[in-house]
C-alpha cells in the first residue's frame, strides 16, 4: 500500500533515514563528481530514487553511462522535443512532482546549476519536505535560497576546496549566533550551523578552507570562546562570544 503524502511527513524517521529523490539533470551537471554528490545527499537522509535525466543517444551522455553501472543510478531518457529547447529539466520537474504526490520521499536533491528548477525547489518546500541542491558557482541566488541547504560544487574538488576564498562571513555567523544564543549567553554548535543554513542555504565551511564550522569558529580569533560539555571528545560542543 502507497503512504500518503501526509503520513510520510508526518513520520518519527529522523533526518539521518530521511528518504530522498537524487535527481540528475545530466545536461548540466558533471559525472566526475557524482559519486561525492550522492555522499553529500547521503548527510541528510537516505538516496531511495537515484535517476539521471537527458538524451542517452547523444555522444555527451556517452561518459554518464559508467557512473550508472558505479552508483545504481536509473538513466531517464528525455529526447529533445524543440532544437535549442532543453526538455530535461521539464522531464525532471514532472517526475519531481510525481514522487512529491506519491509520499514516497521525504526530501530532494536536485543536481543542476539551472534556474528552471528554482520553482520547484520552492513548491517542494511548501509541501513540508526537504529540499537540497547541489550546483556550480553560476548557480543563480534565486536557487540557491529557494533550498534548504545548497552545496557548492567547488567543495566537493579537494583542489580546489582547500584553498578556501578570502574573507571569513563573519558578520554572517555573527548575526546566526544571535538567533541561537540562550540567556546565558551560549549556543550549542549543532545550533549554529541550523541558523546559518536558515540564512544562507549555500554557507559551508568548506568555502573558506576549513573542513568543519568548528575549525572556522577558531579562525575567528577574539569572537569566541569554545567548550565541549561532558566527554572531552564526543561531547557537545558550545560558544558563548567574546565581546559584544
Amino acid at each position: 500500500m502507497t503512504l500518503g503524502i501526509n503520513t510520510i511527513k508526518n513520520s518519527t524517521q529522523d533526518e539521518g533515514s530521511r528518504p530522498l529523490a537524487f535527481l540528475v539533470d545530466g545536461d548540466n551537471a558533471s559525472f566526475k563528481l557524482i559519486g561525492d554528490m550522492l555522499d553529500e545527499a547521503s548527510k541528510h537522509g537516505s538516496v531511495r530514487v537515484r535517476r539521471v535525466y537527458g538524451d542517452w543517444t547523444s555522444k555527451y551522455m556517452e561518459n554518464w553511462k559508467k557512473a550508472l553501472h558505479e552508483h545504481a543510478l536509473s538513466p531517464i531518457q528525455q529526447f529533445p522535443n524543440i532544437r535549442g529547447k532543453n526538455a530535461t529539466d521539464s522531464a525532471l520537474i514532472i517526475d519531481a512532482m510525481d514522487l512529491l504526490h506519491a509520499g514516497i520521499v521525504q526530501g530532494f536533491c536536485i543536481v543542476s546549476s539551472d534556474s528552471d528548477y528554482t520553482r520547484l525547489a520552492t513548491r517542494i518546500r511548501e509541501d513540508g519536505l526537504f529540499v537540497m541542491a547541489i550546483g556550480e558557482k553560476k548557480t543563480p541566488d534565486a536557487l540557491m535560497k529557494a533550498c534548504d541547504v545548497f552545496v557548492l560544487t567547488d567543495n566537493l574538488e579537494p583542489r580546489k576546496g582547500s584553498k578556501g576564498k578570502a574573507g571569513v562571513p563573519r558578520e554572517l555567523i555573527l548575526k546566526a549566533f544571535d538567533n541561537v544564543e540562550d540567556e546565558d549567553g551560549y549556543a550549542a554548535m549543532a545550533s549554529l550551523g541550523q541558523a546559518l543554513l536558515k540564512i544562507d542555504p549555500s554557507f559551508d565551511p568548506r568555502t573558506y578552507g576549513k573542513s568543519k564550522l568548528v575549525s572556522l569558529i577558531e579562525s575567528l580569533p577574539g569572537d569566541f570562546k569554545i567548550e565541549r560539555r561532558g566527554n572531552p571528545v564526543t561531547g557537545a560542543v558550545f560558544l558563548r562570544r567574546t565581546k559584544k
